[in-house]
């Protein structure tokens, strides 16, 4: 054997020996980023607009049909008291993708706090951001952190400007068919998205998925709305055209699902079914016409829907899968909320925690356990300072100012302009139709301290007095 011959053997034992070093250091220190990430289950958020807490199949409905959404309850867990952080879009995404309540980043509703005719608000509506600032890290963003690959396929609307779009907060790749999109958007979408995970399949990534279906304007094919047209209404689900716009999107469900199963990844990859706010309907019932009270869906036995605090505007459907964790078929009766997202995908990812402030709590716990798992926090808020109106005419709301709490099984609203407090019991009046308030004064003067508290706690502005 040559000298260099033999030279070359102990450089390349010393090498090989050097790289297992490294290879179990990194290891013991919960691996490199690409280590972390080989490790890591895939996410898909699907993220529906619009839809009501009975608008499935699996939620109660029996005009609707949504036979694949179905099948991913009937895989997953499904929770009975999920809720949104507002009662329309924008706050909620805005909250979702940040993982805070509204008063820390100022997205408090769509365009504008002062909606309708400016002589019936008895109130000046409190400052409204249209985006989420720049500064905040988004939970794509943080993904990145652990090595995920990400999309998103859908509605942004959470700021036009460039630092303000998807790309710059942390989505690396985007397809939208614009604010209002309908048919067929959602087989653009779901092509879209069914491409990223076929590209992506070898490494971990995070998908958002936020359709635009069933956002008005209502559309869909002629030959599948005639087919419901054919079907027997039920209750308040008597719309054939949201019930085939809403099989569209059970079908684009139906098929990422499918590509998860084809490419076998269904295993490792957490998947989320949820809406961004209840369905627009129920406001018939709750004594608002004209203009956008007018009912399409219904979230019955829920009372009102979006654009209201009560329960029809916030609560909503909410189905997580993932095989590793979730139990097929299980139940979660646990009030959850869209912050709670935030630090769950970042434990599911292994993913760099940032330093701004998170409001949420880990869903992972329910995800184990969801009979004796319950959430370490003392309640839920929402905080509205604007208005939204119904019939604009008639100076008629789907909501004015206002804020929420809900702490156990009692919930309590405080309506802005006239210092109002309406107290429910959901555990006996799901439907919000009995106020407490007077009968409990104790519960209800405790609840609106916890909230004025909080509000003070945030620096939530509040709408001042004309």
């Amino acid at each position: 054997m040559t000298p260099i011959r033999s030279t070359r053997i102990v450089f390349h034992v010393r090498r090989i020996s050097i790289v297992l070093f490294l290879t179990v250091l990194f290891g013991f220190l919960d691996g490199p980023l690409e280590a972390r990430a080989a490790e890591s289950p895939n996410v898909v958020f699907l993220f529906a607009d619009d839809l009501g807490w009975t608008d499935l199949g699996c939620y109660g409905s029996a005009y609707y049909e949504t036979p694949n959404i179905d099948r991913l309850r009937s895989e997953g867990m499904k929770f009975t008291s999920a809720y949104t952080n507002g009662p329309n879009c924008q706050p909620t995404r805005a909250c979702l993708l940040s993982g805070q309540y509204s008063p820390r980043h100022g997205v408090y509703t769509v365009r504008s706090g002062d909606r309708g005719l400016e002589k019936f608000r008895r109130m000046i509506p409190a400052p409204n951001r249209t985006y989420l600032p720049a500064e905040v890290v988004t939970i794509a963003e943080a993904a990145k952190t652990a090595g995920y690959a990400t999309g998103c396929f859908g509605k942004w609307h959470l700021g036009e400007k460039p630092k303000h779009l998807p790309r710059a907060q942390g989505f690396d790749e985007v397809a939208s068919r614009g604010k209002h999109a309908a048919h067929p958007a959602t087989e653009h979408l779901t092509d879209r998205t069914i491409d990223f995970i076929r590209r992506y399949k070898e490494r971990p990534f995070f998908a958002y998925v936020p359709f635009h279906a069933v956002h008005t304007p209502i559309r869909a094919g002629k030959e599948r709305a005639d087919r419901f047209n054919k079907k027997p209404r039920v209750g308040g689900h008597n719309d054939a055209v949201y019930a085939a716009m809403l099989s569209e999107l059970d079908d684009g469900v139906g098929r990422i699902l499918r590509t998860l199963d084809e490419l076998d990844l269904r295993d490792n990859t957490l998947v989320v079914f949820y809406s961004d706010n209840g369905a627009l309907g129920g406001y018939n019932r709750a004594g608002i016409y004209g203009g956008i009270g007018k009912d399409i869906s219904d979230n019955a036995p829920l009372h009102g829907g979006k654009g209201m605090l009560y329960e029809g505007g916030i609560r909503v459907p909410l189905i997580v899968r993932w095989p590793s964790t979730v139990s097929p078929g299980s139940l979660c009766h646990e009030p959850v909320i869209s912050v709670d997202f935030y630090p769950t995908l970042l434990q599911v990812m292994r993913a760099e925690t940032p330093s701004q402030p998170l409001d949420g709590l880990s869903l992972l716990p329910l995800l184990r356990a969801p009979q004796s798992a319950h959430m370490d926090r003392d309640a839920l808020f929402w905080h509205f300072p604007g208005y939204l109106q119904a019939g604009i005419e008639r100076g008629s709301w789907r909501t004015t100012p206002a804020g929420a709490i809900r702490v156990g099984n009692f919930k309590l609203i405080e309506f802005f302009e006239t210092g109002r407090v309406e107290l429910y019991d959901l555990a006996n009046n799901i439907s919000e139709t009995e106020n407490l308030a007077a009968d409990k004064p104790a519960v209800a003067e405790r609840l609106h301290r916890t909230l004025i508290a909080w509000r003070e706690r945030m620096n939530a502005p509040m709408p001042k007095p004309k």
